[in-house]
């Protein structure tokens, strides 16, 4: 099999490919519905709006990472962030060129993105805009966007992959039964 071929019989271009459609249908999908949501529902002047017993769209600017944490309110701040963002989104194209299996290609495709898509949004608004808010009764979950799920799924995927990527991984083995 040449060095183009994966195990499973993709070729790493097109599981690269296949990444990189992800990346550009998430980061799409990701602006589009952040548009939607700040011009067409308006949710800056008309507040939360229902959608089922445990999902509200509402309005939140996140100056910060994940979760909220580490706050920018000053132009320095914000401009490292998205430095930041561009210079993970590289590395992970790096990582993407040696990839040839095709969970760990679409976790990446996933996080270039979401990460892209809320790049921009701090280049066109100063900060992410965050509209997801699950609840159950009083619990409320922190408010996100696509983009943040396509990251969290593709952490997950990783996750996994690292566990199923390997299957003797977790394994004491006498050092000749490992697989080499």
């Amino acid at each position: 099999m040449s060095d183009e071929a994966s195990s499973n019989g993709h070729s790493s271009f097109g599981v690269r490919r296949l990444s990189l459609l992800i990346a550009l249908l998430i980061f799409l999908a990701d602006q589009a519905t952040k548009c939607i949501m700040l011009y067409g529902f308006d949710l800056e002047t008309s507040g939360a709006i229902p959608v089922l017993p445990f999902l509200d769209f509402v309005l939140v600017w996140n100056r910060g990472i994940s979760y909220g944490l580490f706050q920018q309110h000053e132009e320095i701040g914000r401009f490292g962030l998205i430095l930041f963002s561009f210079i993970a989104i590289i590395g992970f194209l790096i990582w993407l060129r040696r990839i040839k299996r095709a969970l760990p290609a679409l976790a990446i495709g996933l996080i270039v993105g979401g990460a892209l898509g809320n790049a921009i949004d701090r280049l066109a608004y100063g900060a992410v805009v965050d509209f997801i808010l699950l609840h159950w009764g009083e619990w409320r979950w922190y408010v996100f966007n696509i983009a943040d799920a396509a990251i969290v799924i593709a952490v997950a995927l990783l996750l996994a992959d690292s566990w199923l990527g390997n299957p003797h991984r977790g394994i004491s083995q006498p050092a000749e039964e490992r697989p080499s």
